[in-house]
């Protein structure tokens, strides 16, 4: 992970962006194919009313796949992209309606192989220089749009697991913002909770199964895109990239 500026960043970012190369995610994927679709999220963080936090998405209901779930923005690469980084902003702008311009791109976090969808997953982390009012960019894939106080993602009163029904896959999940937070998403907040040292003890043991929790239509964790016959998976580290479309850690600013 190549960092940008650091100057006045809050502790537990400064923390994060340490330990980012070594992100306590717990598995790990065999290399990634040389098809998988090179995708990005932006981790915004910001300061809100209630103190620190991160900006979370609610896809649209009527989306094909991943209908009603919770999520970074973020998407697939287009051709022109400045792929990582200029892909998590395009998205992020076009979801939440984010101006580029007021944000600070710090640094990438490792590659996360999708093996079900076939997706590499770059998390882009960044600073909200000039935080704004938050909104809906594109009614027809994101249904709401929330800032999340990493206070509330931290609470033990919010944090579970959950089990999907179908493939028996059990993972971390989060109560927060009227949203039900699991699979990629959440694995990847549990990660950095834990490196920005921010992690407190909660009950492992309370599982609750996920279509009890209002899931809609609810897709099997770790993927991003559509696929006809998908398998559990958590969120991974790959190994570094086969050769394609480069990724860049942090965009001259």
């Amino acid at each position: 992970m190549t960092p940008g500026r650091h100057d006045d960043l809050p502790d537990y970012l400064r923390r994060l962006l340490a330990a980012g190369d070594d992100l306590p995610l717990r598995h790990r994927m065999p290399r990634p194919t040389a098809t998988a679709r090179r995708s990005a999220v932006l981790i915004l963080f910001g300061e809100g009313p209630r103190g620190a936090d991160v900006l979370l998405i609610e896809k649209s209901a009527h989306l094909r796949t991943h209908a009603g779930q919770p999520a970074f923005p973020g998407g697939g690469a287009d051709p022109g992209d400045d792929y990582p980084v200029g892909t998590a902003l395009r998205e992020a702008e076009e979801e939440a309606g984010i101006d580029p311009d007021g944000v600070q791109v710090l640094a990438t976090l490792p590659e996360l192989f999708l093996g079900p969808s076939d997706n590499l997953v770059v998390p882009v982390v960044a600073w909200w220089d000039d935080p704004r009012e938050v909104g809906v960019g594109d009614p027809r894939e994101v249904a709401r749009v929330a800032r999340v106080p990493l206070a509330d993602l931290a609470d033990p009163a919010n944090r579970f697991r959950v089990r999907h029904p179908a493939s028996g896959y059990v993972g971390p999940a989060f109560g927060v913002a009227g949203m039900v937070v699991w699979g990629f998403t959440a694995g990847l907040l549990d990660a950095i909770l834990e490196a920005a040292g921010l992690a407190r003890p909660w009950d492992t043991s309370d599982v609750r199964p996920l279509l009890t929790l209002g899931a809609r239509r609810p897709q099997l964790p770790g993927t991003l895109d559509p696929t006809e016959d998908e398998h559990a998976a958590a969120p991974t580290v790959a190994d570094p990239a086969p050769d394609g479309l480069p990724t860049r850690t942090v965009p001259p600013r």
